[in-house]
């Protein structure tokens, strides 16, 4: 057998702190701050010279001369209409899927009566404009375009515009062209990177500003999330894709190993981990990982990922995965275990938890309905994936009966006078019955 492709084995409890440290503080490196320097002279410029300095981002960049940012909408159109069928269908059904799913998630407006005549409601109103980022640099990926514009219009967002890097002719790729099309955006830009992030977020001549920015991208486009959070919402910080595997003595070797591929492809530092119950199917996971990480076509950047923080690990019992799961939060969690539906309960902190080996986590990313949009790095311990609860604002009111207000009045200006806000317990006394 040929030298492990993965750069942990072993058993999970003789794990050194070193490596365990690599494992679960996937995010801050050294690199991520050079990166942040660089984002913050690009959102600079673009704020201080708008569209000039995206047209000459597009140049250095993406080595194409713009001669607009934004796409004529019969270019998208013509980008669906020339998908193959095939593709085509198969999108079509995925965005079905991502509707029908999103708007079982709606909110619903509520009211309460905290006390005779006091009552309390919160209202659930869509965002009126949002911009939904698609990927464009290793790979191209229609589907994340669905996953934001379909829950965006599902929520009745009034404005959805979809960013996307330029080719060398100027235009994004078709297929994220004839999803925004498919999915119902209504406006394309040719923009990539921290450029896209920063004309979203504060607006340029050609490019209105949004009130949230969604969708995944490279490291620029997270690092420039993160620094507009003063002018905009985003959805969550996200980075490299991550995969945690919990599989016990009925999984199959080779399906493991195949889901650790599958997330390994995406990126070089994609972080992709098996706890594995028992030593002989740890051994086999691992060598099938070694096998097909060989023959991968991608193999170039799946060797580099499990090179670098790729982990096959050994338990001893299923008890002994929960602590390490909570603490990892995994953006993709796949329970590939007997007890699946029952293991389900111990989860707490993951991205997205796909219950049973055969719900491959290949199946979410595209078709099932649910979102692929999810939060990495460990911040499953704090994030949500996206939903459609994203793409809406909450208004919070209250009313007051005469009564209640009488009522309410003394209390409220003792309250306010024991913390020196004297002119609020005037107002709240003016309204004492005489």
């Amino acid at each position: 057998m040929s030298a492990p492709v993965l750069k942990y084995q072993g058993a999970l409890s003789a794990l050194s702190s070193e490596a365990r440290r690599r494992l679960l503080e996937r995010a801050g490196n050294e690199a991520d701050a050079q990166v942040a320097t660089r984002v913050q002279a690009l959102i600079a410029r673009v704020r201080a010279e708008g569209d000039r300095a995206l047209f000459d981002f597009a140049r250095q960049f993406d080595r194409v001369e713009l001669k607009a940012l934004e796409v004529p909408r019969e270019r998208w159109d013509a980008a669906l209409e020339s998908l193959p069928s095939g593709v085509r269908g198969a999108l079509e059904r995925a965005a079905r899927n991502i509707a029908r799913a999103h708007s079982a998630q709606r909110p619903v407006p509520m009211e309460v009566e905290t006390e005779p005549g006091v009552v309390v409601g919160r209202r659930p109103d869509p965002l009126g404009r949002v911009g939904v980022y698609a990927p464009g640099g290793r790979a191209v990926y229609p589907s994340s375009v669905l996953m934001g514009v379909v829950p965006a219009k599902v929520a009745g967002v009034g404005e959805i515009l979809v960013c996307s890097p330029p080719g060398p002719d100027g235009l994004p790729s078709a297929g994220v062209l004839a999803a925004a099309a498919l999915a119902g955006a209504d406006r394309v830009f040719a923009l990539g990177g921290a450029g896209a992030v920063a004309a979203l977020a504060y607006g340029t001549q050609s490019v209105p500003r949004v009130d949230r920015i969604v969708g995944p991208g490279n490291a620029y486009v997270a690092a420039a999330k993160l620094q507009v959070v003063d002018a905009v919402a985003i959805d969550a910080p996200a980075g490299p894709s991550e995969i945690l595997v919990v599989a016990d003595s009925r999984a199959r070797a080779d399906a493991v190993a195949r889901e650790l591929l599958a997330q390994a492809e995406h990126d070089p530092e994609a972080c992709c981990v098996a706890l594995v119950l028992g030593e002989s199917l740890a051994q086999d996971v691992s060598e099938a990982v070694t096998r097909q990480a060989r023959a991968a076509k991608r193999g170039e950047i799946v060797l580099s990922a499990l090179g670098s923080r790729g982990a096959v690990l050994r338990i001893d019992s299923l008890e002994e995965a929960w602590p390490f799961v909570a603490e990892f939060a995994p953006e993709h969690l796949l329970l590939a275990t007997a007890t699946a539906s029952a293991d389900l309960a111990r989860v707490r902190n993951a991205g997205t938890v796909f219950v049973g080996q055969r719900a491959s986590v290949a199946f979410g990313d595209y078709l099932t309905g649910a979102n692929h949009v999810l939060p990495t790095a460990g911040l499953a311990r704090a994030y949500s994936g996206l939903s459609v609860l994203d793409f809406y604002r909450w208004t919070t009111w209250q009313s007051v009966t005469p009564e209640a207000a009488a009522a309410m009045a003394d209390d409220v200006g003792t309250l306010a006078d024991s913390e020196g806000l004297f002119a609020h317990a005037d107002a709240a006394r003016a309204w004492r019955l005489p």
